[in-house]
């Protein structure tokens, strides 16, 4: 099983979609078109006092805000905890002094190379946010127990959110 061709469609500023023949285990050949990303990194932060801070951000893709974990792409040479600590800088203004491995997930593992690794951030030092001119982000602050009826109620439907939150409450 192997990558026979690789052809670049599309190449852009967050992903490249290529079209690919692998040898498939029968020894076929399929193509496949395949988005092509430099993966992520999440994190679940914990305040001092045991609460979440999730983020409610509009997202385009889906045309409405999402509640979600911060998160962000990896950078060329960047590591995920160091993306990690960036993004939660950027996003909601603080710094994490410690952040512990939730281990990683494939976003979609049927057309796109994503992986995105999550952490828990705690011992979060206030500093100052930094958003893009496109994001659109909001803090939320709530318990563990909110987070998990929010997904059973379908308000957090953010796949690396869902898994972050119950991969923290089986902790």
């Amino acid at each position: 099983m192997s990558k026979i061709t690789e052809e670049i469609i599309y190449q852009g500023r967050i992903l490249d979609l290529v079209s690919e023949v692998h040898l498939m285990p029968n020894n076929s050949e399929s193509r496949f078109e395949i988005i092509k990303h430099p993966g992520g990194a999440a994190a679940l932060p914990i305040l001092a006092d045991g609460r979440l801070l999730l983020i409610r951000q509009y997202r385009p893709a889906v045309e409405d805000y999402v509640y979600e974990i911060p998160a962000g792409r990896l950078e060329i040479g960047e590591t995920p905890s160091d993306c990690i600590a960036r993004e939660l800088e950027e996003e909601i203004g603080y710094r994490p002094k410690k952040l512990e491995s939730l281990g990683y997930v494939y976003s979609s593992v049927g057309f796109c190379t994503e992986k995105i690794f999550i952490f828990i951030a705690t011992e979060l030092e206030q500093t100052q946010t930094a958003l893009e001119p496109d994001e659109f982000i909001e803090p939320w602050i709530v318990t563990l127990d909110k987070a998990l009826e929010m997904i059973s109620a379908g308000t957090i439907t953010d796949a690396k959110t869902q898994l972050a939150l119950m991969r923290y409450a089986l902790k």
